[in-house]
């Protein structure tokens, strides 16, 4: 049984207790009542400065943005995600950051982001996370280009190569400066990859403990994830979805197909939506409260 202790956590963080970071312990103060009872002392201790905060304009490069796309139909290629790919070029430009994820949902257009790569050394370490996958399935009996889940199949997608052009299409046309592992901290600007699972809580999570302070989530069949610690915007790639589920999505890529807005119009409004989003507008998935436990790390081997 492993025993884990705060300042064992603290030392290997290279972390300081002070003003705004104190450890303890339910053996140091006493018991468990004792240890609740003195954090929330400290609590209460630590609002005079929290209450001393506040909100000031910054530029759109400290957005960081997970791109996510889930319960996906045969519009997702064609109008959510290159329309969020058209946002995630702005976002660009303006100095902030885009996190593609969901590596077995990229698997046979790798080579669209591998030439894109500012260097060799970035794209082979795209190409070295692709082989991590296809070992691992190799172990398992599974192949990496089978077909999507159910719900994919349902909506449209017969392949996972399918599944994988219209994924891509998020992250827009940049260059891709940097491969990070699985919640690892993002440390670069621009356009860069995430390997997660495909599956999106888990990939979501991995994405926010890597510095995501947004998602972008695209679906075609309605997908409600909400993420907890950073607001989920999420776009609708088929005008009948967000008719159904306007209390869930808070923009409709839809008018795509509808020919009502072009795919760079689209991404200017996805864009300012980031913004506003950014800035404390609540998205939907927060005004209903969703989300508040869709915290799932990549715990227990890799899920599809």
């Amino acid at each position: 049984m492993l025993e884990s202790q705060i300042q064992g956590l603290m030392a290997q963080e290279g972390l300081a207790e002070g003003a705004r970071l104190q450890a303890f312990s339910i053996q140091d103060s006493g018991g468990t009542a004792k240890t609740v009872a003195r954090g929330v002392a400290i609590i209460k201790g630590l609002l005079k400065e929290a209450n001393r905060a506040k909100r000031q304009p910054v530029p759109a490069s400290h957005i960081t943005v997970g791109l996510q796309c889930g319960g996906s139909d045969g519009y997702s290629g064609i109008s959510a995600n290159p329309a969020l790919g058209a946002a995630v070029d702005r976002l660009v430009r303006h100095g902030g950051t885009a996190i593609l994820s969901e590596t077995p949902e990229i698997y046979g257009g790798e080579h669209l982001l591998t030439r894109r790569a500012v260097s060799a050394a970035v794209a082979d370490k795209l190409i070295a996370r692709i082989k991590w996958w296809e070992r691992y399935t190799e172990r398992n009996d599974q192949e990496m280009d089978n077909n999507p889940s159910a719900g994919n199949k349902a909506g449209g997608l017969t392949t996972i190569l399918e599944k994988s052009l219209g994924a891509i299409a998020k992250s827009g046309t940049t260059n891709l400066t940097d491969v990070f592992e699985y919640a690892q901290p993002v440390t670069s600007k621009g356009l860069v990859f995430m390997d997660t699972p495909g599956y999106d809580p888990v990939s979501a999570t991995g994405q926010v403990a890597g510095g995501a302070n947004l998602i972008c989530f695209t679906t075609g069949r309605g997908s409600a994830y909400g993420c907890a610690p950073s607001p989920s915007l999420k776009l609708s790639t088929n005008t009948a979805l967000w008719q159904k589920q306007e209390d869930d999505i808070d923009i409709n890529c839809g008018e795509v197909i509808d020919g009502t807005a072009s795919i760079d119009e689209m991404g200017e409004r996805i864009f300012q939506l980031m913004l506003e989003t950014a800035s404390g507008t609540k998205t939907k998935s927060e005004i209903h409260g969703y989300g508040q436990n869709e915290f799932v790390p990549w715990s227990l081997g890799a899920v599809m």
